[in-house]
């Protein structure tokens, strides 16, 4: 980790530099991405697992194996309480956002 600033947390290796994450819960991974291994991905448009730069985390909880691109932010903007995106790789229930196991939230997304 690089450049971080973290509140509240319980982190595990795959935060990118420039994240801010508070008030979270990550499970990150059951496996590590080599360098090599997420310079292919991005290379081929795929996002590598963990959290991309400059993105901004907020009371969530992110499952195993997500992948989240740069400059996501995972805020509730808009302070929904409950919410059923499953298939955008999210729910929310009491105003807290689940990211679920195995999604990819793609760069530039903001929940």
């Amino acid at each position: 980790m690089q450049k971080c600033k973290i509140h509240h947390l319980v982190v595990g290796l795959c935060i990118s530099e420039g994240a801010i994450i508070e008030d979270s819960l990550l499970m990150e991974a059951d496996y590590y991405e080599t360098a090599s291994e997420k310079s292919i991905l991005t290379t081929k448009g795929s996002v590598p697992i963990g959290i991309g730069k400059d993105s901004h985390i907020r009371r969530a909880i992110i499952d195993k194996n997500a992948r989240k691109g740069d400059n996501v932010k995972i805020i509730n903007s808009d302070n929904v309480q409950e919410a059923a995106r499953e298939t955008d790789g999210y729910f929310i229930k009491s105003g807290i956002v689940t990211v679920i196991k195995d999604a990819l939230i793609p760069t530039g997304t903001i929940i």
